[in-house]
């Protein structure tokens, strides 16, 4: 399973940490997904959706 959200498409993001002495390593921004059943073209799916998209209401949740 991607770490994609299935409504905007943001995916997993990379970069750079840091460290005191500026040594520098590889990292992962991870999105905030949240799995919900969400109604699309009215049935019922169990999709990944990112919490901006969730906040900003582009998915009908079902509860």
């Amino acid at each position: 399973m991607a770490k994609k959200c299935d409504i905007c498409g943001k995916g997993t993001a990379f970069g750079n940490t840091i460290s005191h002495s500026h040594k520098v390593n590889r990292r992962r921004f991870l999105p905030n997904l949240k799995k919900v059943n969400a109604e699309i073209n009215g049935s019922l799916k169990r999709i990944n959706v990112c919490t901006k998209c969730l906040k900003a209401g582009k998915v009908k949740v079902v509860v």
